[in-house]
């Protein structure tokens, strides 16, 4: 709930607000909802189980896995850990944050595409 008021206050009121979230259940709590319905500039778009490339949190450890984990060996555990850490330190050195180069409309479009492609039954 606490987030949804920091955001209200820094977003101008011209604005609508579209908050694309995975966590359905907490969510749908009565009390996110009651808050919504005073609040109707913000919209809720739920993450379907198959768009997990609309989680920037799945985009940041797909990144990690290509760029730094992938194809190498780790002796330990430790090392493992070492080297997440290194890139994230790289990461943050510099960080840049995530544009999308689509409209939210253009992006709920290909999320119905993929819906509707999991729903029609295969050959």
């Amino acid at each position: 709930m606490k987030f949804l008021c920091e955001i209200d206050a820094t977003v101008p009121n011209d604005l609508d607000v579209h908050l694309i979230v995975d966590n359905y259940a907490k969510h749908k709590h009565e009390t996110v909802q009651r808050w919504l319905q005073r609040n109707p500039r913000f919209t809720m778009h739920f993450v379907p189980t198959s768009c997990s490339w609309l989680n920037l949190d799945e985009r940041f450890f797909r990144d990690l896995t290509v760029k730094r984990i992938h194809r190498d060996a780790f002796p330990s555990v430790d090392s493992l850990i070492e080297a997440i850490d290194a890139y994230v330190d790289a990461h943050n050195e510099e960080p840049k944050p995530f544009i999308w180069t689509k409209t939210a409309d253009e992006i709920l479009e290909r999320v119905e595409r993929a819906r509707a492609a999991l729903d029609t039954p295969s050959a």
